[in-house]
């Protein structure tokens, strides 16, 4: 008797990265795009929340916006923004080369999404610093020399809860990254399925453009400095 199993008529060879619920690759991957979309749907809402509240206050007290904003960076915010169109350009390189199966191209592409993410991180631990060292920050030791004394801390609090909300998706982004990078030098990617890059791009992406609102808001109201 042979001791090779007979394979049973009607069989197909089943794709390693195809997970048992599904029947297709593509079926798989349509589901994890409308994963992540709704995800992102989710983000937009907890975000919204930022975003409506930074304009009551700002119709509330806009001279005070005006004033406050003025002890920001245009400079560093606008090398931030350059920063990262640039990592949306090689993070949607990366998920280029991965549907054509280039491992190696996909990897570099990958890599330099996450040194300019670590760039963005550096220039904001820079604005952070400056803003610690010039006592801009909500609390017992806050000083603002204007006259907008208290009511300026309602300015910086939004300032510091949505960068540093945004801040914190770009950690978890590079974490993402990390990951991805890992999973692409091993080759685990192929131009049938690459659905984990693309779906992480589109996480990156989104964090991106969060941020392109946020410059304007915070940075330009008032000239900057």
């Amino acid at each position: 008797m042979s001791d090779i199993a007979e394979v049973p008529a009607g069989s197909h060879t089943h794709d390693p990265a195809l997970q048992h619920h599904f029947d297709t690759l593509e079926q798989q991957q349509h589901a994890a795009q409308l994963g992540m979309w709704v995800f992102l749907m989710t983000e937009v809402l907890f975000f919204g929340g930022l975003f409506l509240t930074y304009t009551v206050y700002r119709t509330w007290y806009p001279d005070m916006f005006e004033a406050a904003s003025r002890h920001l960076s245009i400079p560093l915010g606008a090398a931030n923004t350059a920063v990262l169109i640039g990592s949306s350009l090689t993070m949607a390189m990366a998920v280029h080369t991965a549907q054509l199966g280039k491992r190696m191209p996909t990897v570099v592409y990958l890599i330099l999404t996450m040194i300019l993410g670590s760039v963005f991180l550096g220039i904001k631990a820079i604005e952070y610093a400056d803003k610690f060292h010039h006592h801009l920050v909500p609390g017992p030791y806050f000083h603002f020399a204007e006259p907008y004394t208290q009511n300026a801390q309602i300015y910086f609090s939004l300032y510091f809860a949505m960068t540093g909300l945004h801040a914190l998706h770009m950690i978890v982004g590079l974490g993402i990254m990390t990951v991805i990078t890992i999973m692409a030098w091993r080759g685990k990617f192929t131009n049938t399925w690459y659905t984990p890059v693309e779906i992480s791009g589109l996480y990156w992406h989104f964090v991106d453009i969060v941020w392109i609102f946020l410059f304007p808001l915070l940075y330009l109201i008032g000239g900057g400095r």
